[in-house]
């Protein structure tokens, strides 16, 4: 026998298994009735975790649960009565998926913060009735890969603008310093060992030891901790990374100073903080 889906087993449970007020009765005349039975009680495991994490059901209201479950299933092939339960169905993805998932993605944790319930169901159905829509839904998509990127940066710098301030003065003073050459793009250097070996291409696999750190003194990777080389491409790392390793004999020893925009930007990565500039001691062991 095909294993029935969860939505099928939710349905038949609802029906003709479970205890509880409005519990339809049992009527097991032969061995396909008290097969179905047993199908529809089997079918209950796992159903209270599926309804609270995949259908965000409060299971306080489990009879309300039923009573709208049976009433779908009830109504057959009605198509006016399908339709509305389709809608019912999507809009609770809308209002407990699409918008607490696109409101983190603008605005990370800060739940004080939320996109427009009202504009997107503004927009979801004028596109779908064709009726005064202001934009196409190739429009829209670019509108979406334009503006999301732009809004995010821009609630980036709201949050942290004083340490992206901090970031850039501090490169400022490292522009200054004596001993500092640049490489380009904002990327400076000191050395602390002059290496006399051959000079890596992007392409080249590099065998390197490293400590990365913050403005702040926070040591966010070393491989030094787990005295382990790293082994990677030259042109598998953020920009800044590529640029001092593509103009470092092996043997030298670098501290690096890269600033936010050739390292992670508005992104965070674990202890890297958004807008960070990075101070990284590179020792260039070989090239594999």
């Amino acid at each position: 026998m095909k294993k029935f889906s969860i939505i099928a087993a939710v349905v038949l449970a609802a029906i003709l298994g479970s205890c509880g007020n409005g519990t339809p009765k049992a009527n097991l005349k032969d061995d396909v009735d008290t097969l179905t039975y047993a199908v529809g009680v089997a079918q209950t495991r796992g159903l209270k975790d599926y309804l609270t994490q995949r259908m965000g059901v409060d299971t306080t209201y489990m009879d309300e649960f039923f009573k709208g479950l049976k009433e779908g299933a009830n109504a057959g092939d009605n198509k006016k009565k399908a339709a509305y339960y389709a809608g019912l169905q999507m809009g609770q993805q809308i209002s407990q998926q699409w918008i607490p998932g696109i409101s983190y993605e603008i605005f990370g944790d800060d739940s004080t913060r939320t996109v427009s319930l009202q504009n997107l169901l503004a927009g979801f159905i004028s596109a779908s009735t064709g009726k005064d829509c202001l934009m196409t839904p190739d429009e829209a998509a670019q509108t979406m890969e334009t503006l999301m990127q732009t809004v995010k940066a821009r609630v980036m710098a709201e949050k942290y603008g004083d340490w992206k301030k901090e970031c850039e003065d501090y490169m400022a003073k490292i522009a200054k310093k004596d001993g500092i050459k640049e490489l380009g793009d904002g990327v400076y250097y000191e050395v602390l060992t002059e290496g006399t070996g051959a000079i890596p291409v992007d392409t080249n696999k590099v065998s390197v030891q490293y400590e990365g750190k913050l403005i702040n003194d926070t040591i966010f990777d070393s491989s030094y901790q787990r005295n382990e080389p790293a082994k990677f491409r030259c042109n598998q790392v953020i920009p800044g990374w590529t640029k001092a390793l593509t103009n470092m004999p092996v043997g030298s020893v670098w501290n690096v100073y890269i600033p936010q925009e050739q390292a992670y930007g508005e992104r965070e990565a674990g202890k890297i903080t958004p807008f960070s500039c990075l101070i990284f001691k590179i020792e260039l062991l070989g090239i594999e």
